[in-house]
Formats: C-alpha cells, structure tokens, sequence
C-alpha cells in the first residue's frame, strides 16, 4: 500500500512538472484576451469630475431604470415582503420544501458573505460618513434589481417531473431571450 502511494505522490509530480509547460502556454496565450476584456469594462468613464468605472455605471443605469420601470416597487412593495415573511400569506395545503422565511434566508445567506460586510467597514473606512448614504442609495436601488432578478427566476424556472424546481439566471436568459 504504501509503495502504492509513493508511487502516485512521484507520478504526480511528474505530471507537474511537465504540464507546467502547458499552463504557461494557456496564460500566454489567453493573457491579451483577459487584458483586452478587462479594458473594456473597467474603462474609465468621466463622471461629475471622477472616473466612474462603466460596469458601476451600467449598474446604477439599470438599477434607476428598474426602480422607475417597476414604479418605485423598492417603496410600495416593503410592507408585502414583510407581510410574506412573516408567513401572512402561507397556506398549509400549498405545494412546496421551504417556508417563506426559509426562502428569504437562503436567499440571504448567497447574496451576503464577509465580503459584504468587510466591504461596508472598508467604505465607511476611507469615504468617511459620507460614504454611508451611498451605500444606502445603492442598497435602495438594488432592491428593484433584486425584484427583477427573481421575478425573472420564478416566470422562467423548470417544475421537474419529481417535483423540484430549477431556476436562476441561466434559465430565464436563455428562456427570456428566445
């Protein structure tokens, strides 16, 4: 067994070594790609006297059309969600694996990690106090997005035979823009 072993951890190696090559290849040859991508959405776009990154501006583009598109649903639709949560709208009889609470809870859970978190204390940090209403207005904006992002799940998802459900983004692109 244990010359087995040994002979693995040296064939391992081995292959290593030789395919570190061929990495080097791959990161050679796919390098001016990744660098030419990443100019382009990270260019650098003139805003009130700051360079504002484009993919930040197409975001905030779209999360203040969303907000108006969905007539301010980040406002009006507050108490519902509360409501929902709360399980005011829950019937016993309905099909379904989790609560409402315990959707909104996974939800949480894959949307808000240490980078958040760490995020907001590093904003807070080096933009001061002011830095805190912009967190909140891109947190109010988000909101439609969000609305929007799961609207878009729940229309173009897949009832599997068994029961369960598949969704997300790569459903309702491919889906919603055929």
């Amino acid at each position: 067994m244990t010359r087995l072993i040994f002979a693995l951890a040296v064939l391992l190696l081995l292959s290593q070594a030789a395919f570190a090559g061929f990495d080097d290849t791959i990161n050679a040859a796919t390098a001016p790609i990744a660098s030419a991508i990443g100019t382009l959405v990270f260019f650098k776009v003139p805003v009130f006297g700051s360079q504002l990154p484009l993919v930040v501006l197409w975001l905030v583009i779209g999360a203040v059309f969303f907000t108006f598109r969905m007539g301010f649903v980040n406002v009006w639709g507050f108490r519902h969600a509360i409501e929902l949560v709360r399980g005011d709208y829950a019937n016993p009889n309905d099909a379904g694996e989790v609560s409402h609470f315990q959707a909104l809870a996974t939800a949480v859970s894959g949307t808000v990690g240490i980078g958040n978190i760490g995020g907001v204390a590093v904003a807070v940090t080096v933009g001061g106090p002011g830095a805190t209403f912009w967190l909140i207005m891109a947190g109010f904006l988000g909101m439609s997005t969000k609305f929007v992002e799961c609207t878009l799940g729940v229309k173009y998802r897949n009832e599997n035979p068994d029961g369960s459900v598949s969704g997300g983004p790569m459903y309702y692109l491919r889906k919603g823009f055929s």
